[in-house]
């Protein structure tokens, strides 16, 4: 049996007498000792974890009835590690939650309802679409601490001197931009992805998804989702068109390209920012142009909202989960948000961490411009899976190796597994 706790009982909970051991399996609390709680960052360690790190010490600073045990797991064994260990006594009592863990998550219990309590305490403050993409069935289970979305980043010094004076605002547009910029300075226009994740952007620019989540329905090989793959399928075929690449290494390939302006415009997200600069193209950190991505033949533009959410475990103790509220507060307070996103390049979650000082990094103004584009997930666990499917299919409809009605009829079949009680 889970050692959760009903959230009813939350708030008499939290009255109780505190000394029994909490989520972690080494907690080394003592009696009149302060709580150790342990907190899974899902954070880059290289880039990104050091400040984290520095915010702990910050934190323990200014509460000293609480310590806090950093432990850093690489993001792409998190949510199995998570999974797992929340069914014993080796789950942490705070996890970093990459935004579609959260509902998942959230379904099987694991997570603790964070409504009414300290860690949303600010929650007026925070991005509405935010918050919501946090909830499943009603209740809120991770307060955001950084988020993110896709954007059309462009070389302005490229896109200049093939006297292009603002970014294209539909895929057609972008096509003609490409073509010209292939004339006027030899150098692709544009380099599309083959991830599915990349892709969705179309959907909504057609005014559609993988899946109708309130009418239970996979819609991945509707009319309106062939239309918006056609699409896609097309930005990888003309002038100044990149051919897609389907290899291991396409992310890297694109990515360097890019910052070493081998080509002008691509759909990237702002976790990329430091790296932007590193490149040869944006060693003057205002040559980089970010703007919406490009509509499509229903005048919508949109790109998926991610980020990560900080979420408690329910199967702590009274005392580690009033510990961890109290940690999450402050972590995704403003004042922390801001620090963060001045050391690592991120966006913040409310909007009262956008200081001057954080906008004078243009890669964050600019990409601030464009979360309003940002479409939430639906609250459906299994929505973040769906994409399996079609990054299995699309490389194969790019390459060339299936149609592209065959690729969707197969992603339709496997999605039709994961949500087994959707029509199609």
């Amino acid at each position: 049996m889970r050692r959760g706790i009903a959230a009813t009982a939350l708030v008499a909970s939290l009255a109780l007498a505190a000394t029994a051991c909490g989520g972690s399996d080494d907690s080394g609390d003592s009696a009149d000792g302060p709580v150790t709680i342990t907190w899974w960052d899902t954070s880059n360690a290289t880039n990104e974890a050091p400040t984290y790190q520095a915010l702990v010490k910050e934190f323990e600073a200014a509460n000293k009835d609480v310590k806090v045990k950093y432990v850093n797991v690489p993001f792409d064994q998190a949510q199995n590690k998570f999974d797992t260990a929340a069914g014993s006594k080796g789950a942490p009592d705070v996890l970093r939650s990459e935004v579609g863990w959260t509902p998942a998550f959230a379904k099987k219990g694991f997570f603790l309802p964070l409504d009414g309590t300290e860690a949303l305490a600010d929650q007026a403050k925070f991005k509405p679409n935010l918050i919501e993409q946090a909830k499943y069935e009603g209740k809120t289970y991770g307060v955001p601490i950084v988020t993110d979305t896709l954007a059309l980043v462009y070389n302005k010094a490229l896109f200049a001197k093939a006297g292009i004076t603002e970014a294209p605002k539909s895929w057609d547009d972008l096509k003609k931009a490409a073509a010209t910029i292939k004339d006027k300075t030899g150098v692709d226009g544009y380099w599309g992805s083959t991830q599915a994740y990349y892709a969705q952007s179309f959907l909504y620019g057609e005014g559609t998804d993988t899946v109708d989540a309130d009418g239970k329905k996979i819609t991945v090989n509707s009319p309106e989702a062939k239309k918006a793959y056609g699409t896609w399928l097309g930005m990888f075929d003309g002038k100044g068109l990149h051919k897609a690449d389907t290899t291991a290494d396409a992310y890297a390939h694109i990515q360097d390209a890019f910052v070493n302006g081998k080509v002008a415009a691509i759909v990237q997200g702002p976790w990329e920012i430091t790296n932007f600069y590193k490149g040869s193209a944006f060693t003057d950190k205002g040559n980089l142009g970010i703007a919406t991505v490009p509509a499509g033949s229903t005048g919508k533009a949109g790109a998926p909202t991610g980020g990560h959410n900080l979420s408690v475990y329910a199967g702590s103790d009274a005392a580690h989960q009033k510990a961890a509220l109290k940690f999450l507060n402050f972590m995704t307070s403003a004042k922390s948000q801001a620090a963060v996103a001045q050391k690592n390049s991120t966006l913040p979650t409310r909007d009262d961490a956008y200081t001057a000082e954080v906008k004078s990094d243009p890669g964050i103004a600019g990409y601030q411009t464009v979360l309003s584009a940002a479409q939430p997930r639906p609250a459906l666990p299994e929505y973040s899976s769906l994409w399996g499917p079609l990054d299995t299919e699309l490389p194969k409809i790019a390459g060339g190796k299936v149609s592209l009605d065959k690729g969707l009829s197969n992603a339709e079949t496997a999605i039709a597994k994961l949500v087994p009680d959707f029509s199609k």
